[in-house]
Formats: structure tokens, sequence, C-alpha cells
């Protein structure tokens, strides 16, 4: 067998890419009514971007990222998520003084060397948010909204779930961290290996283990909603209140956590049926400080991704090649000025063309007709060119009949119009019935 595609690494191919497409579509469209401008980074950038940013004691910079040395001898690291870049870029432009809120959003490839599951593979896409420049709970509730938004606009209105939590700010959260590691300590033996690891450099992340025998030992481990400040605990409420009135449902769940070291006070996943363990399809919260940290001004931020695999295999849509309005079955290729000319006025109309490339028999062109489900053909030979009138014919109901060569491009372009006539007459039918 011939080269393969590196595994976790994934070809997408016609029709799947339509499904892709009507997503970033929908995406782009929600995106814009909140407000959010698209921002696109490189998916190569410095490594310490991310060892800074996402923290070195993370499982992605210690397992994860996919790094090498070029050969200037600089340390590079393909984008294993989007906000840390989108921040670097949001520094080096300096877009903090175009306004002092900015909302942007990103779709594109991530990059994590992991095991490849259902919904995530080792390279995954990502629909990301961030809004920079405000630490009023308003802005936590819209990122959250938006992302609950993109999840209802595709259909996805039955299964989920949002989970919201507050990992507390600088303030509180040195208090439980030193309480959570001497509970750890205590139950070291009912660990697993990582966690047993991540208790030493990143306490907070035992939480975030899928595994059954660790859930259990935390059962009575202390979290972080006991030692909130009075600051962190009205931020939260205010977050809630403003889901309320939103009537986006939720539960606040105590051992929410994220698996990256920027994140503080908000945090939320939204989780769906259908995926099994791995069941979440959006996440984010707030990070604070990481401006800061990437060498910016003292500048909030707050963000969230939906993992595109993970909505599509949620859409549960049977995706079709698009039909081909007409397809043009040449005979004499003497005819091929004449196509060319209704193909470029049909196609600046909007219609869906198609011919054959090289001489083929009616027969083989007919075939080629009904694979792309032309609902039109339009059969061009000697004998049409020297009456200068095109055989127009109906792939439905295999009728047919003449039009003149002046008058093909709008007799096709009048049945399409009526065909899309029919079908709003029909679509309006069957609301009005349901």
């Amino acid at each position: 067998m011939g080269i393969r595609a590196i595994r976790g690494f994934k070809d997408i191919l016609p029709p799947e890419t339509r499904s892709w497409q009507e997503l970033e579509e929908l995406a782009r469209a929600c995106f814009e009514t909140f407000g959010f401008s698209e921002i696109r980074t490189p998916i190569l950038e410095k490594t310490e971007v991310f060892n800074r940013g996402i923290g070195e004691h993370t499982d992605i910079v210690e397992k994860e990222m996919y790094t090498f040395t070029d050969r200037n001898g600089d340390s590079l690291t393909l984008r294993p998520e989007a906000t840390a870049g989108i921040i670097r870029a949001y520094i080096e432009n300096k877009l903090y003084n175009r306004s002092s809120v900015q909302k942007l959003y990103t779709i594109g490839p991530m990059f994590r060397h992991e095991r490849p599951q259902k919904g995530r593979l080792r390279q995954f896409h990502q629909i990301n948010a961030e809004l920079l420049g405000s630490d009023d709970p308003l802005s936590d509730a819209e990122v959250i909204w938006v992302a609950w938004e993109i999840l209802q606009e595709i259909g996805l209105k039955g299964g989920l779930r949002l989970e919201v939590n507050s990992l507390g700010c600088p303030k509180c959260r040195p208090g439980h961290r030193k309480d959570l590691s001497v509970f750890l300590e205590n139950n070291a033996q009912d660990l697993c290996e990582d966690c047993k690891r991540r208790m030493k450099t990143n306490p907070l992340r035992v939480f975030d283990c899928k595994k059954e025998e660790c859930r259990r030992a935390l059962l009575l481990a202390p979290v972080i909603k006991h030692y909130w400040c009075p600051e962190c605990s009205e931020h939260l409420g205010r977050v809630l209140d403003y889901l309320e009135f939103l009537e986006i449902p939720f539960v606040i769940n105590p051992h929410l956590v994220r698996g990256l070291d920027y994140y503080q006070r908000t945090t939320f996943e939204i989780k769906a049926t259908g995926l099994g363990a791995q069941d979440t399809v959006a996440a984010g919260g707030r990070y604070d400080g990481l401006v800061e940290l990437l060498g910016g001004p003292k500048i909030p931020g707050v963000g969230m991704a939906i993992g595109v695999e993970r909505a599509l295999l949620l859409m549960e849509s049977e995706v079709e090649e698009e039909a081909t309005d007409c397809y043009f079955a040449v005979l004499d290729r003497d005819a091929m000025e004449y196509v060319l000319k209704w193909m470029k006025e049909l196609r600046q109309n909007g219609l869906i063309c198609e011919t054959s490339y090289g001489k083929k028999s009616l027969k083989a062109q007919l075939r080629a007709a009904d694979r792309v489900r032309a609902r039109f053909s339009v059969i061009v030979g000697e004998s049409e060119l020297d009456e200068e009138e095109a055989i127009l014919r109906d792939m439905e109901t295999h009728e047919q009949w003449q039009v003149p060569f002046d008058e093909v491009a709008q007799e096709l372009l009048k049945k399409t119009l009526e065909e899309e006539e029919v079908e709003a007459k029909k679509a309006v039918q069957e609301e009005e019935r349901e």
C-alpha cells in the first residue's frame, strides 16, 4: 500500500466537507451578531508562548505538544490550543490601543499528540472566541451565551448540559491549594499514577481525571467554593444571574476545573449526550492574568472553544453532494464556444453547471449527468449546431424539447426559478401542517 495519512490526522472529503462549511458559516454568522471579529493567527508559534501561557506542568505541555527545533535553533510548536496565540497577537499588534474591549474569534486546526478517540484526533479543529478588556461578569455570561447559541443553532437543542464553577482568584486559591495538597498526600494510595504526579505540580488538575477510582477518592476532597473570597463569590453570583435571565439552564459543578493553568474565576463546560465519556463539546472560562503573563499590560479576558469534530458528530445529518442544476452534453467540440457562454451566464446567476472533458458518447455523458444529480441536461451535437437549437432534457421526467441557442440560458433560469417556487410552496405547506 502507498503512503498513508499520519495516525490521528484525517482527510476530510466531500460531501462531508459540506457539513464543515455549514457549521463554520453558522458560527461566523452567530459571532457577527454578537459583535465578534475574526482573527487568524499562525498554527506555528514559539514554544514559550504555550509553556508560559498554558503552564509547564499541564499534560498538554508535558506530554502532548508537537515541538521541534528549526534550523536556526529556535524551539517551535504547532498550536495545541488557540487562546495563547491570540493573546500573543493581541499584545504584539497592540490591539488594546484600538478599543478598550476586543471581541475576537477564530476557527481552525489544533494539534496534540494524544491517543486518538471519538471526536478528538491529533489534528482537531476548534471554534474559539475571546473577549478581552472586561472583568465584568456580563462578559463571562456573553461568552457562555455565544457558545450556547451556536450549539442551539446547529440543532443541538436537546441533550445539552451547562456546568459552571469558579476557580477563585490569586487571593483565595492558595488556601485551597494548601489544604488540597494535604488531602491528596493522605490519600495518595487511592490515586492513579498521573494524579500522583499532578498532586505535586498542579494539584487542582486531579479533579480533571476521568478514572473512576480517582473520582471516588476525591469525593471528600476540599473544593474551591469553600475558599472563595467575597469578590469571587459575588462575581460568580452575577454570572449565574445573567444566565438565568437569558434562560440558559445550568448546574454548579464544584469539581469542575480546566486543564490549562491560566484559568481563574469562571470556568464552564457544555456537555452533550451521545459522545460517551468524552462528552464535552464546548468549554472555557476567565483568564485575567494571561495577557500580563505573556508580556502585555494588565488586561482581563474570558474565552471559550467548541470542538468542531464533536459538534459534527452530534449533528447527525445525512449529507449529500449538492445537486447540479444543469449538465451540458457536448457531442461536437465546435459547440463548446456556445456552451461556455451559457455556462458563464448561468454560473454568474448562481446555477451549478457541469460539462464533460474530452470526447465521450451521449450515453456516457448522460450517465455522468445522473452521477452529479443534474436536474436538467442540454445536448448539443452536429445537427443541433446546424439548426442552432439545443435539446433541453428534464432528467427526472425524461421529457425533452428544442430551444434556440439564444434562449438556452434564459430557459434554464426560468425552469430553475419555477422549481424553487414549487419547493418553497411545499415548505410552507409542510410548516402549516405541523
